[in-house]
C-alpha cells in the first residue's frame, strides 16, 4: 500500500499517489496531469444541442409532443396537420435552448476571465508572464502581494524572514484573518535567486487530488535527501497573499485538481416540485388520454361492425381498412391526435413567460436594489421562481452573509465604570445614530479616521491621567499578537490573526496607546504622544482549553508586569480575592453587554516579584524544551502566574450584523422556515452570533453540542438529544423507526418529527465526518430536523454541500442555500435554490446561484413577497389550464357518440386555432402575472400566510382550484373582458359575408353567427351555463372557511379586519439576547501563533543569537 493511500480517503481520480519534478515539463507530461484551465460551465458548442435537447425532453409532454409529431406525418391516422405540432414545440424548445444559452455564456465569461489571468512564471532562468490556464504541474510561479494563487503549490521562499508567507483564506473557509505558512529550510534559502530556482530539481511524491482543505501529506526529495511535507508548506488556489511582498511555489495540484475545485460541486439541471408534479399529472393524463381513446376505438370497431359495414355504399372504407378491427385500431391513433389538447403544448410556452414575468419583478424590485453599489437583485434563472414560494429549510453561511465580519469597539467597563453609553441633557440614554456626534480623537495623531466612538467621558478621562483607564488601555496595547506595518509615516495598518484583536488594539490607539511596532523581543508602544519600548519577557499564548493569553514585559520603569485578557468564566476565577466586588460590578455590566448581543472580555494584570519571575522563566524554559507531554507542562507551568490577577475591566466587541439580519431570520422562523447555519469558523464564533441575530432564542430550552471523535460517542450525542426532544422516537413502536425497520428502496422520505418543546444542536466539522457516514446520517438527520436551528462550524465547502444533499435526500422539502464566497458555491449549487451575496468575498457565490443581491435582509422579501406570489399565480394558472383544455377536449369526447365514432372534430378549424391561442390565454395570463391574494405590507406583516406553500397546499394531486382572481388591476378586466369581446368580433368577421363569398372552400359557415345570436335559447343557454358553472365554486368557497379553516383562511380573515380597522404602527422594540456571558476573544485565532513571534521569524531582520526569556 502507498504511504498516503490511508491519507488520502476522498480521491477523486485513479491515481495512487502523485510524482512530479520541479523545473521538468516533460518528465511531469508522462503522467498526464490536468492543465491550469478551470470549467464551471455546462455546454460547449458540440455538446450544446444534444445534451439541451436531452434535458428538455426529460420533461414528459416535450416527449409526449415529439411522439405526437411523429404520429402527425403518418397519413393513415392523422387528422391534424404536423405543423400544428411542430411549430409549436420548435418555440418552446428554442425559447428555453436561448435562455439556458444565456446562462451559460455567462460562465463561458467568467471562466475565461480567471483562466487569462496573467501570472509570472520561471522558464529558462528568466520570470517570464503567462496565462494561468497555461501552468502546469512542476512550474515554479512567482506571487506577489495582493495577488491570488494561481494554483495548489509548495511553498519555496518568500520576502519575509524564514520564507514565512500571510495568505487570507477567505475564498476557501469564508475567514479574513491572517494565517501564516512557512517553506522549509532547504528552499527557503533560495529566497529570489532566479539561478538557484532555475536549478531546484526537487521531486515531489504526494497523496492524490482530495477535497481535503485541512491535510497534505507529502515528501520532497532533493539532493539525496528526503524531507517531510504538511498543509502549513501548501499554498491554496483561492487564497490572497498579504503583507508580503513576493512568494515562489512549485506547482503541485491544477486546475480540476486544485482541492478549490474539488469542493466546487457540479452543476446540475434545477428543476422545481411543480415541473415534477406536473410530469406526474401528465403521465396521469395520457394513461386518461389512453383510455378515452381506447373506449372511442372500441365504440367505433363496434360501429363499423353494426352500422358502417352495411353503409359503404354511402361511406367507403378506405383501401387499406380491410375490417372493422383494422379501422378501430387507426381510429385509436386518430383520436389520439385529437384529443392531444388535453395536454396543450402552450402550457409550457405560458409557463415560461409567466417565470419570465416574475423574474423581471424581481429584478425590478427597488426595495431589492442596493443603492451604495448601484446593484439591483438579480433572477439569474427564470425556472425557479414559484419554488421560492415553498422554502423549508435555509442553509446560510456565517461570515460575509449574516455578519459583515467588521469588529467594532463599542463598549467597555473600567474600575466598575461603563463607557459607551451617550446621555442627552436631561440624563436619559439616548440611541446611538448617524446624527449622535463623535468623539474627536484629533488630539491624537495616530488615531485610526475610520475608527468611530461616542462617549465623550472615556476620553475625558484618558486626558486627566486616569490610572486605571491607562493601565487598561496599555493592557490591550500590548497583549495581543498583531504585526504593525508603517509604510507611510504616522499611518499604522495593523494584520490580526482574528479581528477581535484587531478591533482591540486599534481601540488602544485611538485612546492614546498605539501600537507601533514589535520585534522578537520589544513592543514599541506610543503612549499619550511619548515613544516607549517594552521588552517582552514572554507570550503565553491563547489556545482552545485556556481560553485567554497573557505577555510578560519589563516596563521602561524596570518592573516586570503580566497583562492578560480571555474569556469571562475563565479570568475571573484567577482574580486575587481583593477584586471580589469590582468583579461583582464588572460582572453586571458583562451581563448588560450579553443581553445586547456584544463579545465579551476580561481585562487583568499582575505585577511580579523579579525573583519570583526568574524562578518561573526556568520552568518555563524546561517545559518548552520537554519531548514528552509538552503542552500539559507549558499549561501547567503557565497556571502558576496567571493567578492572583488584578481586574482591570472587560470590553464588548460588536459584531456587526448585516442590516436587518435580526427582523429577517424572526420573520422566517414566523413563517416556520428553519434555519441552519453552516460555516468555516469556529465554534464560540458561531454560536455566539446565533445568539446575536436570534437563530438561538432565549426560550430554547435546550441547544445540544455534538463534539465525538467517534461513531460510538457521536451516536449516543445524537440519540441522547432525541431522547429528550421526542423520547418516544426511540422506542420500536415509533413509525419512523417501524417504518425504517422495513428498509425501504431509495429513495425514500422521512416525515416530518414533531418535539416537546425548541431546541437547537451546534455540531462540528470534525464529528460531522463522521456523522456523515453511513448509519449515522439518518440519526443526525432526524435529531438535527426536530431542532428550530442548526449550527455546523468548522466545515469544508463539501461538507457544507453535503448536509443540503442529506436534508434534500431525506425530506420532502425545498431546500435554500445562501452565501457570499467561494467556499459556499457547493452547498449553493447543491440546494434546490441557491442564493448568491455579492459581497467582500469575491464573485464566485453570485456566478453559481439562482439568485443573487447585495443584502441579506432581501432573502424576507424574495420568499415572503416574490416566492409567494409566484407560487400562488402559478398553481392558480395550472389549475385553470388544466381546467380548460379538458373542457374544451371532453366535449370532443362526448361529439364522438353522434359522429360514428369518426374522430370528426366537433369546432371549426378556426375555433380550435384560436382557442388557446387567442380566446383563453390572456385571461389567465392576466390572472399569472398580476394577481396578488394580499398585498406585500401584509404578506411580510403576516409571515404565517407562507406555510401553505411549503405543504403544497394549493396545487397537488388531490387539489384541483378554481380560476379566482383576488387582484383586480386595469389589465385583469382588459385582459378578461378584452378576450370575451375580441371572441365575438373574431366570430363576427370569420363567418361574414365578404369572407365566405371570397373564400368559399375555407369560410363555409355563411350568417351562423348572425341568426344564431338573434336565438334568445341561445343567451338564455349561455346565463345558465355560467350559474350552473360557478354555483358549486362559490358554494364551496362560502363554506370551506366556516366548516373546513385552515390557518391561512384565519390570517386572511385578520388581514380584512386590520383593513377595516387599522392598526397602530408597530411600536419598534429592541430585542433582547441570551443572557449568558460569551467570551469572543480570539475564536478564529492560530495557537502557536505566540511562539512564531518570540521566535523573531516574524521580524524584517533575523533574530540574535540571544535567549528568548531575559534570566
Amino acid at each position: 500500500m502507498s504511504l498516503f493511500e490511508s491519507q488520502s480517503e476522498n480521491r477523486q481520480s485513479g491515481e495512487p499517489e502523485r510524482c512530479l519534478q520541479a523545473n521538468n515539463r516533460e518528465f511531469n507530461t508522462l503522467f498526464g496531469y490536468p492543465n491550469n484551465t478551470i470549467k464551471t460551465s455546462k455546454y460547449n458548442v458540440l455538446n450544446f444541442l444534444p445534451l439541451n435537447l436531452f434535458e428538455q425532453f426529460q420533461r414528459l409532454a416535450n416527449a409526449y409532443f415529439l411522439i405526437l409529431l411523429f404520429l402527425q406525418l403518418i397519413p393513415q391516422i392523422s387528422s391534424l396537420a404536423w405543423y400544428t405540432t411542430v411549430i409549436p414545440l420548435m418555440v418552446v424548445l428554442s425559447i428555453t435552448a436561448v435562455k439556458d444559452a444565456i446562462d451559460d455564456l455567462k460562465r463561458h465569461q467568467n471562466d475565461n476571465q480567471v483562466n487569462n489571468r496573467s501570472v509570472l512564471v520561471l522558464t529558462n532562468g528568466r520570470m517570464k508572464e503567462d496565462k494561468w490556464m497555461n501552468i502546469q504541474v512542476g512550474d515554479i510561479v512567482k506571487v506577489e502581494n495582493n495577488q491570488s494563487v494561481t494554483a495548489d503549490m509548495l511553498l519555496l521562499s518568500s520576502s519575509e524572514p524564514y520564507s514565512l508567507t500571510y495568505i487570507e483564506t477567505a475564498e476557501l473557509d469564508g475567514e479574513t484573518n491572517l494565517k501564516v505558512k512557512q517553506a522549509i529550510s532547504v528552499t527557503s534559502d533560495m529566497e529570489n535567486n532566479l539561478k538557484l530556482l532555475s536549478a531546484f530539481d526537487g521531486e515531489v511524491r504526494c497523496e492524490s487530488p482530495n477535497n481535503k482543505l485541512d491535510k497534505f501529506a507529502g515528501i520532497l526529495t532533493y539532493k539525496g535527501k528526503n524531507y517531510i511535507l504538511d498543509h502549513d508548506k501548501l499554498l491554496l488556489r483561492g487564497c490572497v497573499i498579504r503583507n508580503t511582498d513576493w512568494c515562489y511555489g512549485l506547482v503541485i495540484y491544477t486546475g480540476p485538481d486544485t482541492k478549490l475545485m474539488q469542493n466546487c460541486g457540479k452543476s446540475t439541471f434545477k428543476r422545481t416540485h411543480i415541473d415534477h408534479l406536473m410530469n406526474v399529472l401528465v403521465l396521469w393524463i395520457f394513461l386518461f388520454l389512453g383510455s378515452m381513446c381506447f373506449i372511442l376505438a372500441v365504440g367505433h370497431g363496434i360501429w363499423e361492425n353494426k352500422k358502417g359495414y352495411y353503409f359503404q355504399n354511402f361511406l367507403p372504407w378506405k383501401e387499406y381498412v380491410s375490417s372493422s378491427v383494422v379501422s378501430a385500431i387507426l381510429m385509436f391513433w386518430s383520436y389520439f391526435i385529437i384529443l392531444n389538447t388535453v395536454v396543450p403544448i402552450s402550457l409550457y410556452v405560458s409557463v415560461e413567460i409567466i417565470r419570465l414575468g416574475n423574474s423581471y419583478y424581481i429584478n425590478w424590485d427597488r426595495k431589492m436594489f442596493y443603492a451604495p453599489k448601484n446593484t439591483p437583485a438579480q433572477a439569474r434563472t427564470t425556472t425557479l421562481n414559484e419554488e421560492l414560494g415553498q422554502v423549508k429549510y435555509v442553509f446560510s453561511d456565517k461570515t460575509g452573509t449574516l455578519t459583515q465580519n467588521i469588529m467594532i469597539f463599542k463598549k467597555c467597563s473600567i474600575n466598575g465604570t461603563l463607557y459607551g453609553d451617550v446621555y442627552d441633557k436631561n440624563g436619559q440614554r439616548v440611541e446611538v445614530s448617524e446624527k449622535t456626534e463623535k468623539v474627536d480623537f484629533s488630539y491624537n495623531k495616530l488615531a485610526d479616521p475610520k475608527f468611530s466612538f461616542y462617549d465623550k467621558t472615556l476620553v475625558e478621562a484618558v486626558k486627566r491621567g486616569d490610572g486605571r483607564v491607562h493601565l487598561f488601555f496599555l493592557s490591550l496595547s500590548l497583549c495581543h499578537t498583531v504585526m504593525s506595518e508603517e509604510k507611510v509615516e504616522g499611518e499604522l495598518v495593523y494584520q490580526a490573526q482574528s479581528p477581535d484583536e484587531g478591533a482591540l488594539v486599534t481601540a488602544a490607539r485611538n485612546f492614546g496607546f498605539a501600537f507601533r511596532s514589535r520585534t522578537s523581543e520589544t513592543i514599541t508602544v506610543v503612549e499619550m504622544g511619548e515613544t516607549k519600548v517594552y521588552q517582552l519577557l514572554a507570550i503565553l499564548d491563547f489556545d482552545n482549553v485556556r481560553k485567554r493569553m497573557s505577555v510578560i514585559v519589563r516596563t521602561p520603569e524596570d518592573r516586570v508586569m503580566l497583562f492578560c485578557k480571555g474569556a469571562d468564566t475563565i479570568v475571573c476565577q484567577l482574580l486575587h480575592p481583593s477584586c471580589r466586588s469590582l468583579g461583582d460590578v464588572t460582572m453586571e455590566h458583562l451581563d448588560d453587554f450579553a443581553i445586547e448581543g456584544l463579545r465579551t472580555l476580561m481585562v487583568a494584570y499582575r505585577e511580579l516579584d523579579n525573583a519570583f519571575f526568574q524562578a518561573w522563566s526556568k520552568k518555563h524554559s524546561e517545559a518548552c524544551l520537554s519531548l514528552e507531554d509538552r503542552e500539559n507542562k507549558i499549561s501547567n507551568v503557565s497556571e502558576e502566574i496567571e493567578k492572583d490577577l488584578m481586574l482591570l475591566g472587560a470590553t464588548a466587541i460588536e459584531d456587526k450584523l448585516q442590516d436587518g439580519v435580526l427582523e429577517t431570520i424572526i420573520t422566517l422562523n414566523k413563517a416556520k422556515i428553519k434555519m441552519w447555519t453552516l460555516t468555516g469558523d469556529k465554534q464560540e464564533t458561531a454560536v455566539n452570533i446565533a445568539h446575536a441575530c436570534n437563530i438561538f432564542e432565549d426560550e430554547m430550552d435546550e441547544i445540544f453540542i455534538v463534539e465525538g471523535k467517534d461513531d460510538e460517542t457521536i451516536w449516543q450525542e445524537l440519540r441522547s438529544a432525541r431522547a429528550k426532544m421526542k423520547p418516544e422516537s426511540l422506542l420500536e413502536s415509533d413509525p419512523v423507526n417501524s417504518y425504517l425497520t422495513m428498509k425501504p428502496k431509495m429513495p425514500f422520505k422521512i416525515p416530518e418529527e414533531v418535539p416537546n418543546g425548541n431546541y437547537g444542536l451546534v455540531i462540528n466539522g470534525y464529528s460531522l465526518a463522521y456523522a456523515l457516514e453511513g448509519n449515522l446520517e439518518l440519526e443526525l438527520l432526524r435529531t438535527a430536523c426536530m431542532c428550530k436551528a442548526v449550527i455546523c462550524c468548522r466545515m469544508t465547502p463539501l461538507q457544507k454541500a453535503q448536509v443540503v444533499e442529506l436534508v434534500k435526500r431525506y425530506k420532502k422539502v425545498v431546500t435554500l442555500a445562501i452565501g457570499d464566497g467561494a467556499n459556499d458555491v457547493s452547498m449553493i449549487k447543491a440546494a434546490h435554490i441557491g442564493i448568491g451575496i455579492s459581497g467582500q468575498e469575491g464573485m464566485q457565490a453570485m456566478l453559481n446561484s439562482d439568485y443573487a443581491f447585495c443584502q441579506f435582509h432581501y432573502l424576507r422579501r424574495l420568499l415572503l413577497v416574490h416566492g409567494r406570489w409566484s407560487y400562488n399565480r402559478m398553481c392558480k394558472f395550472l389549475s385553470y389550464f388544466f381546467y380548460k383544455n379538458f373542457v374544451f377536449t371532453l366535449v370532443h369526447f362526448w361529439y364522438a357518440f353522434f359522429s360514428g365514432f369518426s374522430a370528426q372534430t366537433v369546432y371549426d378549424t378556426w375555433f380550435i386555432t384560436f382557442y388557446n391561442l387567442v380566446y383563453t390565454s390572456l385571461p389567465v395570463l392576466g390572472l399569472s402575472l398580476f394577481d396578488q391574494d394580499v398585498n406585500e405590507t401584509w404578506s411580510l406583516r403576516f409571515p404565517e400566510l407562507y406555510e401553505p406553500g411549503q405543504h403544497n397546499l394549493y396545487f397537488n394531486k388531490k387539489e384541483f382550484i378554481a380560476l379566482e382572481t383576488t387582484y383586480w388591476t386595469m389589465i385583469s378586466h382588459f385582459f378578461i373582458w378584452g378576450s370575451l369581446g375580441f371572441y365575438f368580433c373574431v366570430l363576427f368577421f370569420l363567418y361574414s359575408d365578404g369572407l365566405c363569398l371570397m373564400f368559399p372552400n375555407v369560410f363555409q359557415f355563411l350568417g351562423v353567427a348572425r341568426n344564431i345570436l338573434k336565438l334568445p335559447q341561445l343567451w338564455l343557454s349561455l346565463v345558465l351555463s355560467v350559474v350552473l358553472c360557478m354555483l358549486p365554486v362559490i358554494g364551496y368557497q362560502f363554506l370551506k372557511p366556516l366548516f373546513w379553516p385552515v390557518s391561512v383562511d384565519k390570517v386572511i380573515d385578520r388581514i380584512h379586519h386590520c383593513m377595516r380597522h387599522p392598526l397602530p404602527p408597530p411600536i419598534r422594540t429592541k430585542v433582547k439576547h441570551a443572557s449568558s456571558r460569551r467570551s469572543a476573544y480570539a475564536f478564529s485565532h492560530k495557537q502557536g501563533f505566540g511562539a512564531l513571534i518570540t521566535s523573531g521569524k516574524t521580524m524584517k531582520g533575523k533574530p540574535k543569537k540571544s535567549s528568548l526569556l531575559k534570566k
